[in-house]
């Protein structure tokens, strides 16, 4: 074997194993466009989603009362968390998965979409190898065991989501879905919007209460 074939053999081996993932990605693709929650189960690491989904959504609320002093910001994000949690919640179950993935936005969570959104074409769907190849051109791999891709992979990116592959007892499964900025900021002003409603009640309440008599 001449020296020069083996780099060559090399770089072949390496853009097949990067092929690999997306096999998984568009076999995950359909299950989410068919509801199949089975196959959506089997191929989603929902501790590790929700760990992610807890840390964005803390980021989302923090960032969204970054105009409060940091003693009454830290009461807003304390209280807000009770409104945030059944969102994250919703995204731990294969249904709420293909509610997020199948266009781009969680209908289930009752958050307002944006005007402009683009309906059914704002999520993972792969019709073709054309639209693969897009996928992959939009992907960046970490290392040999993860890869993060763009979806939809022709849009903004305030409007994309990004989702993390990582190989796992020889096959990919989803670990991570980075929320789009919009489902970010609109999951940030609802939940602090309902921890400001909350601190006003309790506001009125300590206003309302009579003042305790003093002893004789």
């Amino acid at each position: 074997m001449r020296w020069w074939l083996a780099p060559l053999l090399a770089v072949a081996a390496w853009f097949a194993y990067t092929l690999t993932p997306f096999w998984s990605l568009y076999e995950f693709a359909a299950a989410v466009q068919a509801g199949d929650a089975a196959a959506i189960e089997q191929r989603v690491n929902f501790r590790t989603l929700r760990l992610s989904l807890a840390r964005q959504i803390s980021a989302a609320v923090k960032a969204d009362s970054t105009s409060l002093d940091p003693r009454e910001r830290q009461r807003i994000a304390d209280a807000a968390g009770a409104f945030a949690l059944p969102i994250m919640e919703s995204a731990l179950t294969p249904k709420a998965v293909i509610d997020l993935l199948d266009d781009g936005w969680p209908q289930g969570a009752d958050l307002a979409a944006p005007a402009n959104r683009h309906e059914r074409r704002d999520g993972l769907r792969i019709p073709d190898l054309k639209r693969l190849l897009r996928y992959y051109l939009a992907s960046d791999m970490r290392g040999f065991r993860s890869v993060v891709v763009a979806v939809p992979p022709d849009r903004p990116r305030h409007e994309q989501f990004r989702i993390r592959l990582r190989l796992r007892d020889w096959g990919w499964r989803l670990v991570d879905i980075e929320l789009s900025d919009d489902l970010r900021r609109r999951i940030g002003e609802k939940a602090a919007a309902g921890a400001a409603r909350l601190r006003e009640g309790r506001s009125a309440s300590d206003k309302a209460a009579p003042d305790a008599a003093p002893p004789p």
